[in-house]
């Protein structure tokens, strides 16, 4: 798993990256009230605003890490946004993307850089 400067986490898997939030910055935003997702099928550039969360705290968007197609995203969390503070590394994950390129995963930090980089 890879970790980004905003909070995000990668997980590589049979030739996409599950996309999600840290558990860090699921308890920084409080309550999540709403998830909007982006739409299968779209084209993002890196760092494009993909996803929107809403919680009682603040309003949030979720980057795209890499260039490349969202391919899937988690209809549950359109449901049930408050999934997001239960289980964020885990079932709440938001998108599924296959990338057009996976070297940049290798900018990203690994567990123990962003266990430093958020104390």
């Amino acid at each position: 798993m890879k970790y980004t400067e905003e909070h995000e986490w990668l997980l590589a898997e049979d030739g996409l990256i599950v996309v999600g939030i840290t558990a860090h910055a699921a308890e920084q935003l409080g309550d999540v009230v709403f998830v909007e997702l982006p739409e299968p099928g779209t084209e993002v550039s890196k760092d494009d605003e993909i996803v929107v969360i809403e919680s009682v705290k603040a309003a949030s968007d979720i980057l795209a890490p890499l260039d490349g197609e969202i391919v899937e995203v988690n209809e549950i969390l359109a449901d049930n946004p408050g999934m997001v503070n239960e289980d964020p590394m885990g079932e709440a994950w938001f998108f599924k993307m296959r990338p057009s390129d996976l070297s940049p995963m290798d900018d990203y930090m690994d567990e123990a850089a962003y266990t430093d980089f958020i104390s």
